[in-house]
């Protein structure tokens, strides 16, 4: 995925001052799409990047601007299918194909790198002007005032959304209160949580095999049916906490991430109990399990918001994780036992 030819993002090499330059097209192919479709959706999302460097879109030259962003192909595709009729150079910082946020947050778009790439890539000497536009969301990592002393670059922070980098480039550099606004809509919720599903698939099928398992321990009939049924509590508690959490993210009244799940699980936990009436004892592993469950899919939402800095994601993994893991494994090893002892 390093190759931007095989990306088909290249539409020709041009001589600069600096040696061939990639320019790209402004306009997302068909290729690009599907693609962005799959990773979406977790396929190949780990490896998903383009090589690091200076681009050109539009016809480029000296006075043009240069705009930052990381090597993650969806983060530069969200940028650069922005710039139609613009003319500009867009500098990749290597972020090991992260996007912006999480990578200032793991000091991969940081000074250090951005200093690197603007003396690797001979930046001074292809455009006349002193200015670097970085994205909002990468100013955790950059230290401006050590970019400008190590470089003799500017740094100026530019909109949070790509969509307003036009109306930001035409407006002089200054931001309008809107194109500083931090945004988290419904819209913007549900393109992650497919991401989410995916990376939840692996519990979930060893989550129906444990289930029917015991199933058949307990009473030595293999029924994927009973198992399917079995496995329902399950199934909705980590869909509470993959889908449910994101949708009703900003409704729900607490900050704490993992106690977003626990409320949601609540809820869940209710009326798996209403809808099947388990012996008591079952009941309270069930509710457990649930519980947890919904907390720790909930957990995993939080590095995928801008709701939470990077210092109060760590903070909450660290607090919660160690209690939700074990609360939940003691609860389905509970359950395994009590089937199979009231099966007997």
């Amino acid at each position: 995925m390093g190759d931007g030819k095989r990306e088909s993002l290249v539409t020709d090499m041009r001589q600069s001052p600096i040696g061939e330059i990639r320019h790209v097209a402004t306009r997302l192919r068909g290729g690009d799409r599907v693609r962005n479709l799959l990773v979406r959706l977790g396929v190949n999302r780990e490896n998903y990047r383009i090589q690091p460097g200076i681009y050109g879109v539009g016809e480029p030259r000296g006075e043009s601007p240069v705009l930052v962003t990381s090597n993650y192909k969806l983060t530069f595709d969200a940028l650069r299918k922005e710039l139609g009729g613009i003319s500009a150079w867009i500098l990749v910082l290597d972020t090991n194909g992260i996007n912006v946020w999480c990578a200032a947050g793991k000091r991969t778009f940081s000074t250090a790198e951005l200093v690197a790439r603007c003396r690797e890539s001979g930046l001074e000497r292809l455009v006349s002007h002193r200015t670097l536009i970085l994205p909002q969301l990468g100013a955790p990592g950059v230290r401006a005032h050590d970019v400008h002393a190590q470089t003799g670059f500017r740094v100026v922070y530019g909109p949070v959304r790509a969509c307003d980098i036009p109306a930001f480039l035409h407006g002089e550099l200054k931001k309008t209160e809107s194109m500083r606004t931090v945004r988290f809509p419904l819209k913007d919720r549900l393109v992650l949580i497919p991401v989410e599903l995916a990376l939840a698939l692996v519990v979930l099928a060893a989550g129906f095999l444990l289930t029917v398992g015991t199933d058949w321990l307990s009473t030595r009939i293999f029924s994927l049916r009973r198992g399917f049924i079995d496995f329902v509590p399950f199934l909705c508690a980590v869909l509470a906490g993959c889908v449910g959490v994101p949708i009703l993210l900003p409704y729900i009244p607490v900050r704490s991430f993992a106690l977003k799940g626990l409320i949601i699980g609540i809820v869940v936990a209710a009326l798996v109990f209403l809808a099947d009436r388990p012996p008591i004892l079952l009941g309270i592993t069930t509710t457990v399990l649930v519980l947890t469950t919904s907390s720790l899919f909930a957990l995993f939402f939080t590095g995928s918001t801008p709701f939470t800095s990077v210092s109060g994601v760590r903070r909450e993994v660290s607090r919660a994780f160690p209690v939700l893991v074990p609360l939940m494994t003691v609860s389905i090893l509970a359950g395994f036992v009590l089937k199979i002892v009231a099966a007997r």
